[in-house]
């Protein structure tokens, strides 16, 4: 792969819900592309604002269900119906309402969670070896999925997802990859497990910088006001570092930002007139 890095491409819309049908399309596209090239759309989701903007792909027709190998970016070690798990608010905002076969939609292995994970998965006060030990089983063996279903491809050493959605934390971060956390570091794991994330809750598992950056599309979705100062950083201050930054797919892969124009309200960064 050519070690070039193509510049973000910059979409920004008047309206959240223009925004949200124009995302729809975008991924809408992507599938189309994979499954025409591999007969499969491999996809990783992300939790906070993210999943409800992803409300609109309910009410499409046409999409090929059957064909999408749903990921997580990032996952809190919690169970599968707890309010902070990502999955939870994929599946209450559209994975429970269009016809995807859930062994097709990859989550954390409960199966591996302690008592306490399951009983009071939020809890700071656990024994940090046993914490340790155990986000390390659960990562390990959801890198094992990411094997499983990438195995087949060309990939060499990295997989390489169609799509990845990504949102941006209000300091920058992506996924659970933090500023000035080691884990930015990390070249050699697909999935890395976290025990201290500075916002809670602190146990989780996330992808790594070589996955995000191997992936054909990264897209990132970033809306409102509060937006504003972080995003103008981002994208206008890549010199600084922040995780969101650091995201740059080696061609052709790309990254490209959704973000409405009152995120963007700062920016100086030239923007990019969307067509799906």
């Amino acid at each position: 792969m050519p070690n070039t890095t193509p510049a973000p491409v910059l979409y920004s819309f008047d309206a959240v819900p223009t925004l949200q049908k124009s995302l729809a399309d975008f991924i809408v596209k992507a599938q189309a592309e994979a499954v025409a090239a591999r007969g499969q759309f491999t996809i990783a989701l992300s939790g906070g604002s993210l999943p409800n903007n992803l409300k609109p792909l309910a009410d499409i027709p046409g999409i090929h269900w059957d064909k999408w190998q749903v990921f997580f970016a990032d996952e809190r070690i919690v169970p599968l119906d707890h309010p902070e798990s990502n999955y939870a608010a994929c599946a209450k905002a559209f994975l429970d309402h269009v016809p995807i076969k859930r062994e097709q939609i990859h989550t954390l292995n409960s199966s591996l969670f302690s008592e306490n994970t399951r009983t009071q998965p939020t809890a700071e006060n656990w024994d940090l070896g046993e914490v340790q030990q155990e986000a390390q089983a659960v990562a390990t063996d959801y890198e094992k999925q990411l094997v499983a279903t990438f195995a087949s491809t060309t990939t060499a050493r990295y997989p390489t997802f169609d799509l990845i959605l990504l949102g941006m934390g209000p300091d920058g971060h992506t996924c659970s990859l933090f500023p000035g956390h080691p884990l930015l570091a990390e070249q050699s794991a697909w999935i890395a497990p976290i025990v201290d994330s500075p916002k809670p809750p602190p146990r989780r598992i996330t992808f790594t910088y070589p996955v995000l950056n191997h992936a054909s599309r990264v897209a990132f979705v970033a809306t409102g006001e509060g937006k504003q100062e972080m995003l103008a950083k981002i994208l206008d201050e890549p010199e600084l570092g922040l995780p969101c930054s650091r995201v740059r797919p080696a061609a052709p892969g790309a990254v490209y930002w959704f973000v409405d124009d009152a995120a963007a309200g700062r920016l100086k960064y030239a923007k990019t007139e969307f067509s799906s």
